[in-house]
């Protein structure tokens, strides 16, 4: 499985700022079922989303918790959520397994690598009379690579002795719960954009037009990262003429980035670019009939594709 960052609409997000009194960095004192959610995924939660759970207030933390699992389902078509019952049930058996240190098994050295890499393919516990150091020990392997835990007192308190477990990162829940995308109905939430071709200039065979792409801010899904929502777009034009022959076409790419602050004075504005389009020869040709612009709008971050053509004579 492999998913993406956590992503919000633009609106979502500043309703969540407001109500959160305009920072997503605010701390406020847990009720106990919301203390448990943030234990449940300790080990699997963003540091992002931790801050915006934290932020939010109480009335909307049920809708985030719901939110949380839908964004990690590998498979949203079906009832059933793959991820979320593999890792609460490795939950469960982690605290029925090593419930003997005086804390939830979950909470354990050994609890959290059984939670994150999944039951060893092999495990072996030596006394202390086998150990020269008089250690009790119990070593998990994951094909050949082995994970060391040490008990140096043999009470039954075992610590993870080995520090680089590198080698088996590719099994770890933690990489697989990245969380995708999250969409309130089944489909992707669609949005328009405007195109304005504002300027032309004629100088001989050659003509310059202006082309603006106009996005309201309220449409636009963003990803919080390192204190600042963002976004990429990507976009495509192409230029045919009445009989269908490309005229032109190029790529620009887009980097959107805002502060909490400006996010929120934007929400009732538009996003917008202006993409400069250069016919170096057979201009006249679009003045023979109908031209039309096509132009492909992406969302890099969630790979999201508008497509849309535009119709005008010169």
């Amino acid at each position: 499985m492999r998913f993406e960052r956590s992503l919000l609409p633009a609106a979502l997000l500043v309703v969540l700022l407001i109500a959160a009194g305009g920072s997503v960095l605010g701390i406020q004192k847990l009720k106990p079922e919301h203390k448990e959610f943030l234990s449940l995924v300790s080990y699997i939660i963003t540091p992002a989303e931790r801050k915006e759970f934290l932020a939010l207030p109480d009335s909307a933390k049920p809708e985030f918790i719901e939110r949380f699992w839908k964004r990690r389902d590998p498979d949203p078509s079906t009832e059933a959520n793959e991820f979320k019952d593999e890792y609460v049930g490795r939950i469960a058996m982690a605290d029925r397994q090593f419930f003997g240190e005086g804390r939830p098994g979950r909470l354990t050295d050994r609890g959290r690598i059984y939670i994150l890499f999944g039951p060893p393919t092999e495990r072996t516990t030596t006394s202390s009379a086998a150990d020269p150091g008089g250690r009790c020990r119990e070593i998990w392997y994951y094909e050949d690579f082995p994970v060391v835990f040490l008990d140096r007192s043999c009470t039954g308190t075992f610590r993870l002795a080995t520090l680089d477990l590198s080698p088996i990162a590719d099994r770890s829940l933690a990489k697989e719960s990245a969380p995708k995308p999250f969409f309130p109905s089944a489909q992707k939430a669609g949005y328009d954009f405007d195109v304005t071709l504002k300027k032309k200039r004629w100088e001989g065979p050659k003509v310059d037009i202006l082309v603006e792409i106009s996005i309201p801010y309220s449409a636009i899904w963003l990803s919080l990262e390192k204190g600042k929502f963002v976004t990429t777009f990507e976009i495509q034009l192409a230029l045919k003429d009445h009989q269908g022959i490309l005229r032109w076409e190029g790529t620009q790419s887009y980097d959107l980035s805002l502060t909490s602050d400006e996010l929120k004075d934007k929400l009732k504005s538009r996003y917008q670019v202006e993409i400069p389009l250069q016919l170096e020869k057979d201009a006249e040709v679009l003045a023979q009939g109908q031209n039309k612009l096509l132009i492909v709008l992406k969302n890099k971050k969630i790979g999201e594709e508008i497509r849309k053509t535009v119709e005008f004579n010169l």
